[in-house]
C-alpha cells in the first residue's frame, strides 16, 4: 500500500504545543521532516529525532536535520525505544491512527518516558460533519489522504480519543479542535443536532463535535 503523499507543509499547531528550548523531541512518523525543518530554525541546539517507516520520507527529513529512524514504531527493539522514552516531547502528528494498537504503544510508551515529558498528538475527527454526511448516503469511501485515508486502520472522536489516552495511563492537560473554513456544513448540521437529539444525546455537543476536522491534545504520563 502507497503511504500518505508527503508535503512540504507543517501542522501550527502542533508546532505551537512544542516546548520552547527542548533538549531532545521524537516525532513519530516524521515524514519529509517539515516540523523537523520548522521547529530547528527556532531551536537549532535541539536533538530532534524522528522515526519514520517510508525510507524516502526518512532520507528527506534527515536532510531538514533530524536523526531519523527509519523503521516501524511498533516493532522497535527495546533499545532504540528507550532512546524515544528519553524526549522531552513526543509527537504524533496524524500518526495514531493508523498503527495496529496505539493503546499498546502508548502504554509502552508510559512506561518509557521521563518525568515531565510530554505527548502531543493530532488526530483526525471521523465526528466530522462530512464523514456523517458520507456514511449516512453511503459514500464512504478511502481516499488518498485526508479523513478517509485509505491506509487509517482506527478512527476515533474527540471522545474516544480521550479515552485511548486515559485508558493507556495518560492524562489530557490540553485539547483543541481544528476547525476550518466550511461554509457547505452549515446545511448539514441541523440534521446532526436532530439524530442526536433523537438518539438521547446532547444535540448541541454532537454539532461542536462535528465541526473539527482534527483535534490536538497535550498529554502527561500518570505516575
Amino acid at each position: 500500500m502507497q503511504p500518505t503523499p508527503a508535503h512540504d507543509a507543517y501542522n501550527p499547531d502542533l508546532f505551537a504545543l512544542i516546548p520552547p528550548g527542548c533538549a531532545r523531541v521524537v516525532e513519530v512518523g516524521c515524514s519529509v521532516g517539515a516540523l523537523a525543518k520548522a521547529y530547528l530554525a527556532v531551536h537549532p541546539r535541539c536533538d530532534y529525532r524522528g522515526v519514520e517507516v517510508d525510507p524516502d520520507y526518512a532520507e528527506a527529513a534527515r536532510r531538514q536535520g533530524a536523526n531519523v529512524y527509519c523503521g516501524d514504531i511498533e516493532t522497535m527493539s527495546d533499545a532504540d525505544f528507550a532512546e524515544v522514552g528519553a524526549a522531552d516531547c513526543v509527537v504524533f502528528g496524524d500518526v495514531l491512527e493508523h498503527l495496529r494498537d496505539p493503546w499498546a504503544l502508548l502504554s509502552r510508551l508510559r512506561a518509557a518516558l521521563k518525568p515531565r515529558s510530554r505527548v502531543i498528538a493530532c488526530l483526525p475527527n471521523m465526528q466530522h460533519w462530512s464523514v456523517q454526511i458520507r456514511l449516512a448516503t453511503g459514500q464512504l469511501r478511502y481516499e488518498p489522504s485526508g479523513l478517509l485515508d485509505r491506509t487509517h486502520l482506527r478512527w476515533f472522536t474527540r471522545a474516544t480519543a480521550l479515552e485511548l489516552f486515559q485508558s493507556s495511563g495518560y492524562r489530557v492537560v490540553e485539547g483543541r479542535p481544528r476547525i476550518f473554513e466550511e461554509p457547505q456544513r452549515e446545511a448539514f448540521l441541523p440534521a446532526i443536532g436532530a439524530l442526536a437529539r433523537a438518539a438521547g444525546f446532547d444535540p448541541q455537543q454532537a454539532v461542536t463535535d462535528a465541526l473539527a476536522m482534527q483535534y490536538v491534545f497535550v498529554a502527561i504520563a500518570e505516575r
